[in-house]
């Protein structure tokens, strides 16, 4: 495995974990909340 190699798949492992810990936390909640508000908002709704 080339040096670049070993990079992408540390990155992805690293991105994983913290994607996991995320999901884990609850995170994904507020984040939609947000998404929604936002969304709201453009179309003159919220």
């Amino acid at each position: 495995m080339s040096r670049q190699g070993i990079l992408r798949a540390g990155m992805l492992a690293a991105a994983l974990v913290f994607l996991g810990l995320g999901v884990a936390l609850g995170e994904y909640r507020g984040v939609m909340q947000k998404a929604v508000k936002i969304c709201l908002e453009c179309i003159g709704i919220g």
